[in-house]
């Protein structure tokens, strides 16, 4: 392989390649629309391509790494510190190929394109029930202009506005009227939305060994089996152990230190939040059980319950990756071998 590493600015419709002779120390850069970019690298030798890991990077690592370079992701938050001087493309390309000189720095994995569409069934149901949301408060606060208040929650909601519809009508005047027709109508709609792509991710979980697996962890349902088994895909090997992919998924406690002194603060927040709000809201389910598992009933004794709720939503994550890496199934008995000192 080419011992020259080259790194791809990619996030905009001009791309920005730079990369540094390893013989000679000449610097090159080049300016490629997206066009000529696959021609570019279909006419070099296999090498190693750093990109940030942002839109279309996944796109562009498996169209690379199908010419035989090889691609490495890197996240864009840490290439930031590498930018020097005024920010353009030039500038970020030679970040990404100094950040990539950095093997401390963890590789993204590239995403398969069934992966990819997996998560997008996610985003797209995460996005209509958030339209749904705001239909439902753009309809109680226009209710609430003319003296009409909807209790809290949106099924309750929109059961009291049904059954007292006709007591409701005759504080209205018929142009309001029929706006609130077209936004029950808009409601409906968006109900079948979000059913017909909870049925396909459904039979998504029915198709993949990987979501069966984690199906079986308590805690993990539907939606978060598929989404944990599209993040991680079949063998996880996009993270050294599962310490690593909790991390990335931000519920480790983040930390603070100098002089010595180390002080631990709330988690970190870090990665996908959608998928760090599917764990904690199955660790919360696990809590609410009339006899949760012991070790949890232990913590709920001495700890707050959102302490908590992150806590389990930790081992979750990290029995998800145990489950996949070694390609097992969930064993409740299961126990770590202890070797003899």
């Amino acid at each position: 392989m080419n011992a020259t590493t080259y790194a791809a600015d990619i996030a905009k419709n001009v791309l920005q390649v730079h990369w540094v002779d390893p013989w000679s120390g000449e610097v090159g850069r080049k300016k490629l629309s997206r066009a000529k970019f696959s021609e570019f690298f279909a006419s070099r030798q296999p090498a190693r391509i750093a990109m940030e890991a942002c839109g279309s990077a996944h796109h562009w690592g498996r169209t690379l790494g199908a010419m035989g370079h090889s691609i490495e992701l890197l996240p864009a938050k840490q290439v930031r510190a590498f930018v020097r001087g005024n920010k353009d493309d030039a500038a970020d390309a030679r970040a990404i190929w100094l950040a990539a000189q950095h093997g401390d720095i963890r590789r993204v994995p590239i995403k398969s394109t069934e992966q990819q569409a997996v998560q997008f069934l996610h985003r797209t149901r995460s996005h209509w029930i958030s339209v749904r949301t705001a239909t439902v408060n753009a309809l109680r606060s226009m209710l609430y202009e003319f003296g009409v208040v909807l209790p809290p929650g949106k099924n309750l909601a929109l059961t009291v506005l049904g059954k007292q519809r006709a007591d409701i009508d005759e504080c209205l005047p018929a142009t309001v009227r029929r706006l609130v027709d077209a936004q029950l109508q808009a409601l409906r709609d968006l109900e079948r939305q979000v059913q017909a792509l909870e049925t396909e991710i459904e039979l998504v979980q029915k198709q993949s060994d990987t979501a069966k697996r984690l199906r079986q962890i308590p805690g993990v349902g539907l939606l978060g089996a598929t989404a944990l088994a599209a993040m991680l895909g079949k063998d996880a090997t996009g993270w050294r152990n599962a310490r690593e992919f909790s991390s990335c998924l931000g519920l480790p406690p983040k930390h603070t230190g100098t002089g010595g002194k180390v002080r631990m603060g709330g988690m970190s927040k870090r990665g996908d939040p959608y998928v760090r709000t599917l764990l904690i809201s199955g660790a919360r389910s696990l809590m609410r059980q009339k006899t949760p598992p012991q070790w949890i009933a232990k913590l709920l004794s001495r700890r707050p319950p959102n302490v908590v709720a992150v806590a389990v939503a930790n081992k979750l994550a990290r029995t998800a990756w145990a489950l996949i890496a070694n390609a097992r199934n969930y064993d409740p008995l299961w126990r770590p071998e202890i070797l003899p000192s």
